[in-house]
């Protein structure tokens, strides 16, 4: 099990810390599981940047980034270097601190 820092570029939210994230699970997956909303509009399959987020720390403990991520990331709203979508971000065994920021959800439609 490793920690998970959220931090958040929308205004109002403090940032969270989850002590206990399971290994094999995606960034998406625990930040759904935790109630923290990352929208997901293709489902988790890869195949949208709506799931899109910054690695700050712990990179390194994420499954790599792979070749389809990355064409998406390149269709992302403001992406970094740090950027990556939270459906491909699977935990890693013997993953440490990781730490997130996620971009300003009210930026999509619907919010």
């Amino acid at each position: 099990m490793c920690a998970l820092k959220i931090n958040f570029e929308q205004k109002g939210l403090d940032p969270v810390v989850l002590e206990k994230v399971t290994v094999g699970d995606s960034l998406l997956e625990v930040l759904l599981d935790a109630g923290i909303e990352l929208h997901h509009n293709c489902g988790a399959v890869c195949a949208c940047s709506t799931c899109h987020l910054y690695v700050k720390k712990g990179m390194e403990y994420l499954e790599a980034l792979s070749d389809r991520e990355e064409d998406f990331i390149d269709r992302a709203v403001s992406p970094r270097i740090e950027s990556r979508l939270g459906c491909q971000c699977i935990i890693q065994e013997g993953a440490g601190e990781i730490e997130v920021t996620l971009p300003d959800q009210t930026q999509f439609l619907g919010e």
